[in-house]
C-alpha cells in the first residue's frame, strides 16, 4: 500500500491493504536502469529465530525500523514517533485512505516518523520508515504484490482533507532484476504529492522491500526547495532514501539469518 508520512489518525505511512494482486503499473521513469544480474541472495535464514508471537515481532520491527539517524545528518524524530502497535492503514474503494484494522496474517506494524525541519527558504520535508512482520514468507510476498496494485487501482488518492497523491506508477522489481541485489523482493512506487497548504506538486516516493517474512519500506514526501532525482541519478533525498532502506534490510538480516 501506498501511504503518506503522517501519524497518528492521519494518512498512513505504512501500506497495509489485502486486496486481489494485478500486473504492475507503467515503471516510473527515474527508475534504475538493470544492471549485473546477481546469482544469489547473501542471506540464509534461521526458522529458530524467526517472530512466532506479536511480542517478538514488534521487539524485531522496533530493533529494525529506521529513525531519523539512518536517513542521514540533519533529520530528527516528530512527534509523535511512533505509530499506534494496532495501526493498519487501508487503501478504501474510493481511493482514499482510512484506519482499518491489522489482518491476522501481520504480527507487528511499526512506523518510525522523523523529518527534516524547514531550513534556508526550504520546506519540512517529512518521511517514515516502516517495518511490517508477517507470519509466513507467503504473507510477506502478498503485501508486496499487493501493493504494487494499489497505483493500477488508484493512481489518485486521497490521504486526507487538503493532502492527495497523484499521477502514481509502480514497478516490482524481483531479487537479481533492476539494480535489486538486497532483497527477495523491492518495488518503488512514485508520483506527485498535492498539500494545498503549499503551493505547487512536490515530489512523492515510496521504496519497499522484502527479506524472508519481513517487508520494509522508506516513503518521502516532497516539500519547496527539494528535488527527488536529477538526471536518474540518486541524489538529495533520495539517497538519504535509499540509505534508510538499506539499514533496515541489513537490521532485518541480522535479526533472521543464520549465525556463523
Amino acid at each position: 500500500m501506498a501511504a503518506g508520512c503522517t501519524s497518528g489518525g492521519e494518512k498512513p505511512d505504512g501500506k497495509g491493504s489485502t486486496g486481489p494482486t494485478a500486473a504492475p503499473t507503467k515503471a516510473p521513469t527515474t527508475a534504475p536502469a538493470p544492471t549485473a544480474t546477481p546469482t544469489a541472495l547473501d542471506f540464509t535464514p534461521d526458522p529458530k529465530r524467526a517472530p512466532k508471537t506479536e511480542a517478538a515481532a514488534r521487539r524485531l520491527a522496533l530493533a529494525v525500523v529506521a529513525g531519523p539517524d539512518a536517513w542521514a545528518p540533519g533529520y530528527v524524530k516528530r512527534t509523535p514517533y511512533l505509530s499506534d502497535p494496532d495501526y493498519w492503514p487501508v487503501l478504501g474503494a474510493t481511493c482514499s485512505w482510512e484506519t482499518g484494522t491489522r489482518p491476522t496474517d501481520v504480527l507487528a506494524s511499526v512506523t518510525a516518523y522523523s523529518e527534516l525541519p524547514a531550513v534556508g527558504g526550504k520546506g519540512v520535508l517529512r518521511v517514515a520508515a516502516t517495518v511490517t512482520v508477517h507470519r509466513t514468507e507467503s504473507d510477506a510476498d502478498w503485501e508486496m504484490a499487493s501493493t504494487l496494485e494499489e497505483a493500477l487501482r488508484c493512481p489518485d488518492q486521497k490521504l486526507r482533507d487538503g493532502e492527495r497523491i497523484t499521477e502514481l506508477m509502480s514497478l516490482g522489481n524481483p531479487f537479481g532484476v533492476g539494480g535489486n541485489a538486497t532483497a527477495d523482493d523491492a518495488l518503488r512506487e512514485g508520483g506527485s504529492y498535492v498539500n494545498d497548504a503549499v503551493k505547487g506538486k512536490q515530489f512523492y516516493s515510496w521504496y519497499q522491500s522484502r527479506i524472508g517474512q519481513v517487508t520494509v519500506a522508506t516513503v518521502v514526501k516532497g516539500a519547496p526547495g527539494y528535488r527527488e532525482m536529477n538526471d536518474g541519478t540518486i541524489t538529495g533525498t533520495s539517497q538519504a532514501q535509499v540509505r534508510a532502506l538499506v539499514t533496515m534490510l541489513e537490521r532485518a538480516k541480522d535479526e533472521l539469518e543464520v549465525q556463523s
